[in-house]
């Protein structure tokens, strides 16, 4: 594509924020410049306070109606929190961080950090304690909010005590699904009940947000896991505004629309969620559960998601299970796929569910708060391809001599073009000869499982540790002949196997499937090969 000038961006940037409605407390003098400037803390959309922001329903209470909270509602529950957070003692500026499902009150509390002048440290809730401790001493965090424990397929998964185990700061407890606690704190934590009591005759007093510069941290996030310590990676105050600009360029969420998108808080997909739905006027459907089985697929239906954001791991399991056969999802105008390179066949699959709605495809970066390459509804779309460059980005698909390639030549990302310094993307992109952009998996020996990156090194580590027969194993991400989202192959050597190295039978692999997410920890895998001399089968 041909370079974007300034003169375009700052025409484009203006279009969009009249668009979106964006108003700034203090206007600034220009779109782009390199010097600091000073949006505002106040953001608007156009709806009332009657409108519903937010759907959800807890996983087990499949046929309960979904609890609906309007805008009113979710601003006393975050102006009380915001309020809450004050008391702490913390400075301003102080990190804090979130290790919970994504669910009503997570929202709640990374909009009242970000509103009170605070940074969110973004955890996600799968992780084990020393990825927790490492984001902790990473962002010097001076406190998290957490819950006691997650309810996943009938099961208690714990939280707080893997937080404890992190050798956390101050940890703000609460309880899931019940109005106490079922754990006794460490002390000085606080259960969630003791710290909205301390300000509870504030809870419908106006919180008047902080206003930040527009280079102002308002969030930390990682990257997922390679070899060494994760990366800390900072938004800043204008990170919500490329994130819900990408919501309402090329996924046309706007009034009206309710958008349903299995994440967490611990990826920039949770943030991003928050985001594009709010500033945009439509409504988010948080399901706090597991997405992989007939509880979220009635969820969709019952919510009326006009929009379903996948990562294709998911829908390949959804597929395998057929769990939304029974339900009705003809609300769906479109859906939304990021995180991996998709199948033609399950995109095709996951159409059929909402009578051949477009798939839009987004390819993009927790460190650009977006996508550098997507679909549009504006274009003619392909089968898990992109379409066209993100609004405001260049594309360029560059070979190792970092010359541009033809345009129906497939080539990898490089670091420079022309003098200046591009965002290195790790996959293999090909343009089609039609103008059409796919994505082919990793360049690199870094593996894409269920839409998180982590490196074989750490997965190895792992397995080599789970059973005392393991001689050593080597983890393969290995594309299906398709196309699609890699699958995880464990090739493993016994200490007693004959022929040490030799694979003659299948039985010598173990295939792992990870549909949800994987952690760059790799806890709570499951194997299974009917050779496998293990005794610890709950590993």
């Amino acid at each position: 594509m041909n370079e974007t000038s300034v003169s375009n961006l700052e025409v484009c940037w203006k279009i969009v924020f009249e668009e979106m409605n964006i108003s700034f407390s203090v206007s600034p003098e220009c779109i782009l410049r390199e010097s600091p400037l000073h949006p505002g803390g106040q953001l608007n959309a156009k709806r009332s306070l009657s409108d519903v922001v937010v759907i959800t329903r807890d996983e087990g209470y499949d046929e309960a109606p979904v609890t609906k909270l309007t805008l009113e509602e979710l601003r006393s529950a975050v102006w009380r929190v915001a309020y809450s957070i004050d008391t702490l003692g913390l400075e301003k500026g102080s990190a804090i961080a979130i290790d919970m499902p994504m669910d009503v009150n997570s929202v709640v509390i990374y909009l009242a950090i970000v509103i009170a002048g605070y940074v969110v440290v973004s955890i996600a809730d799968s992780f084990a304690p020393t990825e927790i401790s490492m984001r902790l001493m990473i962002s010097k965090a001076k406190a998290i909010f957490t819950q006691d424990f997650i309810s996943r397929g009938g099961k208690k998964l714990p939280l707080y005590s893997k937080v404890i185990d992190a050798q956390s700061p101050m940890v703000i407890v609460i309880p899931n699904r019940s109005s106490t606690l079922s754990i006794k704190l460490r002390d000085g934590d606080i259960s969630w009940h003791e710290y909205l009591e301390r300000v509870d005759k504030s809870k419908e007093v106006e919180y008047i947000g902080v206003e930040l510069p527009a280079e102002a941290f308002t969030n930390i996030l990682f990257t997922s896991g390679t070899t060494g310590e994760p990366k800390a990676i900072p938004w800043t105050a204008t990170t919500p505004l490329r994130a819900a600009a990408d919501g309402w360029s090329h996924l046309n969420i706007g009034k009206g629309d309710v958008v349903a998108w299995p994440t967490n808080l611990g990826w920039m997909m949770g943030p991003l969620l928050i985001y594009c739905t709010l500033l945009n006027g439509a409504t988010m459907a948080l399901y706090n559960g597991s997405p992989l089985g007939s509880g979220f697929a009635k969820f969709v239906q019952d919510a009326k998601v006009t929009m379903l954001g996948v990562v294709p791991s998911i829908v390949r399991t959804w597929k395998s299970i057929d769990c939304a056969a029974v339900y009705d999802w003809s609300s769906i105008c479109h859906f939304a796929s990021t995180g991996e390179a998709s199948g033609v066949d399950e995109s095709l699959w996951l159409m059929g569910r909402a009578h051949y709605k477009p798939v839009i495809e987004i390819c993009g970066g927790t460190e650009i708060g977006g996508g550098f390459v997507a679909g549009s509804l504006l274009q003619p779309q392909a089968l898990s391809a992109f379409s066209t460059a993100a609004m405001g980005c260049s594309l360029f698909i560059l070979g190792e001599d970092e010359a541009p390639r033809p345009l129906d030549f497939p080539g990898v990302g490089m670091p420079a073009c022309n003098g200046k310094v591009l965002r290195r993307h790790g996959d293999v992109f090909e343009r089609t000869s039609r103008g059409y952009y796919r994505a082919h998996g990793r360049a690199d020996d870094t593996m894409n499982l269920g839409g998180v990156k982590v490196s074989s090194v750490e997965i190895e580590k792992v397995c080599n540790a789970v059973d005392e027969s393991i001689l050593e194993t080597a983890a393969v991400a290995v594309p299906p002949p398709g196309g699609g989202p890699d699958k995880l192959v464990i090739a493993v050597v016994f200490k007693d196997f004959e022929g040490s190295g030799q694979f003659e039978s299948i039985e010598g692999f173990v295939q792992l499937s990870f549909a949800e997410e994987i952690e760059s920890s790799i806890q709570g895998f499951t194997y299974c090969s009917p050779s496998f001399p293990s005794k610890n089968s709950d590993k």
